[in-house]
């Protein structure tokens, strides 16, 4: 395993490179996202109403590639409306599911985290841990996608958005769709089977 960062500060700019840490799969154990999903249902069964829409969006992006990632996520996210109070199904979720991040990554206050999932899940464990959080906007209200997916080349764009100029010293993922982003690393590495390895582009 690579040696540990020092702190930073993550309300000061970058003085020097930064790591950069993918979120499900590498600090999370598991789809956060699906895992929410799962978690809003159980408590509000009325939700289980939009499941069959999203089972056939996923087919529609995932097997039949006709609809993007982010067409996908605005379908798979109109269960939201559907929950009576988003802010407080956020907090007793991470209440339940904070034990769900582990793994081989430690990442120190001033990381950055970037992450296809949405910001309005993500930022609330973020912050508690003082990481620094890129993540897909979406409107936790209505559900509505408010920008592109962060997932694959968007994660590069979104990076040197935030970071102009910022080289990334060292970054961690468990998926190859993350090739782009850790092209631009210093060090990359692979979250594989609880366990950390050396970046194998495909």
């Amino acid at each position: 395993a690579p040696p540990p960062r020092c702190a930073r500060n993550r309300r000061e700019p970058y003085t020097g490179a930064m790591d950069v840490y993918d979120f499900d799969g590498t600090l999370y154990e598991g789809d956060s996202t699906a895992d929410f999903l799962r978690f809003c249902a159980g408590r509000h069964p009325r939700i289980l109403t939009t499941l069959p829409r999203t089972a056939l969006a996923a087919f529609e992006c995932l097997g039949l590639k006709w609809i993007s990632k982010t067409q996908f996520k605005e379908m798979l996210y109109r269960f939201l409306p559907k929950v009576p109070d988003i802010h407080r199904e956020v907090e007793a979720f991470w209440a339940s599911h904070e034990r769900k991040i582990a793994g081989p990554c430690r990442p120190q206050p001033g990381d950055v985290v970037i992450s296809a999932g949405p910001e309005f899940l993500l930022r609330p464990m973020c912050e508690k841990r003082g990481l620094a959080l890129i993540a897909s906007p979406v409107d936790p209200i209505t559900g509505r996608t408010l920008g592109p997916n962060c997932s694959n080349e968007q994660k590069v764009v979104r990076l040197q958005a935030e970071y102009p100029g910022t080289p990334v010293s060292r970054f961690f993922s468990d998926s190859h769709n993350d090739d782009p982003l850790a092209a631009l690393a210093e060090e990359a590495f692979m979250v594989k089977n609880g366990r950390l390895e050396p970046w194998s582009f495909e």
